[in-house]
């Protein structure tokens, strides 16, 4: 079952078009990896699936329901959206900033209530930042204020998380940190998971479903094995790769080189 489906989007930046009459299903509970060369379109795609970008012409829907007549606060109940190096204030708590998690649930009048303290505390403690809480996020190791992000995302409560390329200037060990904690709660919460990657083989091993984009369009998508071969990243990367699969099936890349076309 789709919980998001994006039908026929076009975007045009003055003269030039940036996606072109594409159209792409999300299934409910599944981590879903969009690919591509730098100007495909990619965190355009992104920001018009999460309504920070109107597009030309084209409807989103989620759960059903336009995405374009929902309001601000039913929007941020359903969805939350994690962009490319988040910033925040320099004095604020990790606890301040999870926080922030919770305004959509709740009223100018009322303020924090008991859920919203549990929901804070619940996603302090699935993302290890319990003993972090009163540190200032600014203090915090890249990895760990990433964690810091997604935690407040996971206070939210959502029912599908939208990240730009979360492992953005990390090492490989917090990378792998961010990926199998969104794997986690993706297995464990049936958290729907649509994320921007640039690691091929990170959108191969944690993915679902793969969307590769080409010059604002779908080249292809699917299952990642089907979709990520040797044939794709030649034609949409401009590499020769050699395609392994590890003992689940899911394919591992080897860069060999540059194609011929470069």
């Amino acid at each position: 079952m789709s919980i998001m489906k994006a039908e026929a989007l076009s975007v045009n930046f003055d003269d030039k078009m940036v996606l072109k009459d594409l159209s792409l299903a999300i299934e409910e509970g599944k981590i879903i990896s969009i690919l591509g060369p730098n100007g495909s379109g990619k965190s355009t795609l992104l920001n018009v699936l999460s309504r920070n970008i109107k597009p030309n012409k084209g409807i989103v829907y989620l759960d059903g329901q336009n995405l374009a007549q929902l309001s601000g606060k039913r929007l941020a109940q359903q969805m939350a959206v994690l962009p490319q190096s988040p910033q925040a204030p320099s004095d604020l708590t990790v606890r301040d900033l999870v926080e922030f998690g919770r305004f959509p649930h709740q009223s100018w009048w009322r303020g924090k209530s008991e859920q919203d303290e549990v929901c804070v505390s619940w996603a302090l403690t699935q993302t290890g930042l319990t003993q972090m809480a009163d540190r200032v996020v600014s203090t915090l190791s890249g990895g760990e204020r990433q964690r810091v992000w997604i935690a407040m995302a996971l206070a939210q409560k959502p029912e599908i998380l939208l990240l730009d390329e979360p492992t953005t200037y990390l090492d490989i060990c917090h990378q792998l940190e961010i990926m199998e904690l969104l794997a986690a709660f993706n297995h464990e919460h049936k958290l729907t998971v649509v994320m921007v990657l640039h690691d091929i083989n990170h959108a191969a091993r944690y993915s679902d479903y793969v969307a590769v984009l080409q010059q604002g369009q779908i080249f292809a998508a699917g299952k990642p094995a089907d979709v990520i071969t040797e044939h794709t990243l030649r034609e949409v990367f401009r590499v020769e790769s050699e395609i392994s699969f590890d003992s689940s099936g899911k394919p591992m890349v080897m860069i060999r080189g540059l194609t011929s076309k470069n």
